[in-house]
């Protein structure tokens, strides 16, 4: 298994003001699976995603990446954790605005040891007749291209994904489910999308469904479908 989350808690504040966001998360991922992490707002689903990203701080628990537990690695760890294992793609784009499509994604394969050909994803994206531009001159679906291609340059063994879509139209939501779903293909790429679509379990290899910080249910999909045939 690749991921293997145990009983996995956290919270916020104390007194009045405390709140238990994580209430004893279990999960297992395999390796080249896309799982969707699906629930309400305010259930967890963003903070168990940080966590698995080493961006949130856990109260207790494990979360085993590859073998290794990441609850309470020292900065430094953390840091060469994210560097060599992950890469993130968020609702908004984060991209530097005075620097070009290219040199975006250059930003990241400098981190990397053995980076993917940073001319092969700009063709496998369609970026090739926009690399020279800065993000202000390209769509929003063709700058979450661009955020897709500089997490996927360090050939991470994990993606996560939060609320990739929630930013982007129908159609540019749909072409960017078909080339998550055909990055993990040609890449066996690890995927978690977080995602208030109902419609993306059903391109998912696995389904983790939160309510109020706990698990609610769990399932593999056995038969996940092309993601150009999802509707909603």
């Amino acid at each position: 298994m690749f991921i293997e989350i145990t009983d996995l808690k956290k919270s916020y504040g104390e007194g009045v003001s405390y709140v238990q966001v994580l209430r004893g998360i279990c999960a297992e991922i395999k390796r080249g699976q896309i799982c969707t992490i699906l629930g309400p707002s305010g259930s967890g689903k963003s903070t168990l995603l940080n966590a698995l990203g080493g961006l949130e701080q856990v109260d207790s628990g494990k979360i085993l990446v590859d073998g290794r537990d990441i609850v309470g690695l020292s900065s430094k760890e953390t840091a060469l954790y994210r560097r060599n294992y992950l890469g993130f793609i968020f609702q908004f784009y984060n991209l530097v605005p005075n620097l070009t499509v290219r040199e975006n994604i250059q930003t990241c394969e400098y981190l990397a040891k053995k980076p993917l050909d940073i001319d092969l994803l700009i063709d496998t994206l369609d970026l090739r007749e926009h690399e020279k531009k800065m993000p202000s001159q390209i769509s929003g679906g063709q700058q979450q291209r661009c955020a897709i291609a500089r997490a996927l340059v360090k050939n991470p063994k994990l993606l996560l994904c939060d609320e990739p879509t929630g930013a982007l139209d129908y159609k540019n939501s749909k072409e960017l489910l078909v080339l998550l779903q055909k990055v993990n293909q040609d890449f066996n790429t690890t995927m978690l999308i977080v995602t208030h679509n109902e419609a993306i379990k059903d391109m998912a290899h696995s389904v983790l469904r939160i309510k109020d910080g706990r698990v609610s249910q769990s399932y593999i999909n056995t038969k996940p479908i092309p993601a150009r045939e999802l509707e909603w």
